[in-house]
């Protein structure tokens, strides 16, 4: 276990390159926070694959109108990350956003899942 600062906490699961990053606070806001995180999850553990909760990334985030989601998860796969990002997604009624959802939950790289249990399963396959 590895504490980053003072707020966010960065576990690594037993067997296997998954890291859990755990704080209350909105650690994800913009492509440099993303890059900061990688940074900072590759240094310290050494895993490529991250499980986060939604309530630590911005909501504008899940607003694909501001591009932000696309523009983040495109620096995850271009550092050859994968994540899993864990929360309660039913709250959102775009039907952009829901097809997008299930696009990241049947691709290999980005899972937006509503349990840790789940990201875990889904990051272990890869």
């Amino acid at each position: 276990m590895d504490l980053i600062g003072e707020f966010m906490k960065i576990n690594v699961i037993d067997n296997t390159n998954i890291a859990v990053v755990e704080t209350s606070d909105v650690i994800i806001f913009d492509v440099q926070s993303i890059l900061d995180l990688i940074a900072n999850v590759r240094y310290t553990t050494n895993c490529d694959k991250i499980i986060i909760n939604k309530d630590n990334i911005v909501e504008e985030f899940f607003d694909l109108s501001t591009k932000l989601a696309g523009e983040i998860l495109q620096k995850i796969i271009n550092y050859k990350f994968k994540i899993g990002i864990v929360g309660d997604f039913s709250k959102y009624t775009s039907k952009s956003l829901k097809d997008f959802i299930y696009e990241c939950n049947n691709g290999n790289d980005i899972f937006l899942v509503p349990t840790k249990e789940i990201a875990v399963d889904k990051l272990k396959k890869l």
